[in-house]
């Protein structure tokens, strides 16, 4: 098998909120179809959007399935924590010590998808 690109697509109900959040973490922009969105950075497709829309939002961790999971490594957990809320992540299972030299925190996409800044 020769595997010559890979992408995550995420399902949505609401593609648009999903691929802009997504376009602003990633610092790239938004390739819009009707039904799926491909998120470009630097001219190179790194993540994608499905319309689904019956999806229903993980309710992590005890609910839905978690559907999806991203890991973020950052470098200033601090900075990243306050951009990925400013565009609409909400922190789960409350907010961890940012200070501490190493770790993870969790959050939900718009669309509840889980993902983890990373740092450490």
């Amino acid at each position: 098998m020769n595997i010559t690109h890979t992408l995550v697509v995420l399902d949505a109900a609401n593609i648009d909120e999903v691929s802009t959040f997504w376009a602003g973490v990633l610092g790239g922009q938004v390739e819009a179809d009707d039904d799926w969105h491909t998120v470009n950075v630097d001219g190179t497709a790194r993540l994608a959007v499905q319309l689904a829309p019956n999806h229903v939002r993980p309710d992590w961790p005890d609910g839905e399935p978690q559907q999806i999971h991203l890991d973020l490594q950052v470098t200033d957990v601090a900075a990243a924590h306050e951009e990925v809320t400013g565009l609409g992540a909400r922190p789960l299972g409350g907010v961890k010590d940012l200070t501490v030299p190493e770790g993870f925190q969790v959050y939900a996409d718009p669309a509840g998808h889980p993902f983890c800044l990373c740092w450490g």
